[in-house]
């Protein structure tokens, strides 16, 4: 038996439940779970404020570090230390708010030697994610020379470590955040300046003032439509979220005018390849960039309530799960 966080129809939504061996997905892969992550997602789905979940019962979780257990595919091994994210687990398959998993062996990439289970799941999807907004940039040419960089939704899971990765890289990073109290923090993770969110909320003008070289943007909506206006020529904007509102009320002027390029990133159905060199990277970061990042770990039986708090935005940093507590 092992225990799981299972969604149900009836109140209360979230419980946790012991599960059999042939209660689990029939997939060739089995994990010991050792850490997992909540995220926005998972949040949505275990509160019931978003569409995420369609199935229930069901087992939330986007993303999990763990060791193989089971394994009826040539690429896995017992023992083998595997991560997961993305392919629609925890939306579409059951996920990893639990002590263990079946899963198919191509949602899975190695956990790279240098990186455990603890510190792939501190950055979880949202540093995965972050990562290829970071890499993304970089490809599309923008390099530090150019100008500041700004960050919303900066204290988020993705903005946070964006906002590190960026410094990291020598860029001047300027965050965005609605929540003010935070900003000593996000100054001790490399940004230079803190706005609040605020002041990217209104309508405005087509075009503005240039201001940034850069942007990852988790928002869309109107933030992200006050950002292209605010781009610099040839300007570069990473979007990767919606937490602002999945609608875009801007126009053509700053893509023909200034030139800017909007650049979609994307972290559920990128091929394995390119997942094993984003893991990689990640894991060859410094050590004390970990140390910034601010972590909380919870068990099974503190989930729901964090998940709550997660929506109503009393979260910053990212909350782990070890499923052992």
């Amino acid at each position: 038996m092992s225990r799981a966080l299972m969604l149900h129809e009836e109140t209360p939504r979230a419980r946790v439940v012991d599960l059999s061996d042939d209660q689990l997905p029939d997939l060739p892969v089995t994990v010991a779970i050792e850490r997992s992550g909540l995220n926005y997602k998972d949040a949505l789905a275990i509160t019931g404020r978003g569409k995420i979940v369609r199935e229930l019962p069901f087992v939330p979780g986007i993303d999990f570090a763990g060791r193989v257990e089971a394994s009826d595919s040539p690429d896995y091994q017992p023992g083998d230390e595997v991560l997961l994210t993305g392919w629609g687990v925890g939306e579409r398959h059951w996920g990893g708010l639990a002590e263990r998993m079946s899963v198919k062996p191509e949602w899975l990439v190695k956990r790279p030697a240098n990186l455990s289970a603890e510190q792939a799941m501190a950055f979880g999807t949202a540093g995965l994610t972050a990562m290829l907004c970071v890499m993304r940039l970089e490809e599309a040419g923008l390099t530090p020379e150019q100008g500041p960089v700004v960050v919303t939704g900066a204290t988020g899971g993705v903005g946070s470590w964006a906002v590190q990765m960026l410094a990291g890289q020598g860029f001047e990073v300027h965050a965005v955040s609605g929540k003010a109290e935070q900003r000593e923090w996000l100054e001790s993770l490399g940004a230079s300046e803190v706005h609040l969110r605020s002041d990217f909320e209104d309508k405005g003008r087509p075009l503005e003032k240039s201001r940034w070289a850069g942007a990852v943007d988790t928002a869309g909506g109107q933030v992200l439509a006050n950002l292209l206006a605010q781009m610099n020529y040839d300007g570069k904007v990473a979007a990767v979220g919606l937490a602002a509102g999945a609608d875009l009320p801007t126009s053509v002027m700053p893509f023909i005018l200034r030139g800017v390029s909007l650049l979609g990133v994307d972290s559920v159905m990128i091929n394995a390849e390119r997942r094993q060199k984003v893991w990689q990277r990640l894991a060859d970061l410094p050590d004390e960039m970990h140390a910034q990042m601010q972590l909380e770990t919870v068990g099974l039986e503190g989930l729901a309530e964090r998940a709550e708090a997660m929506i109503d935005g009393r979260v910053s940093g990212r909350v782990l799960l070890d499923p052992t507590r």
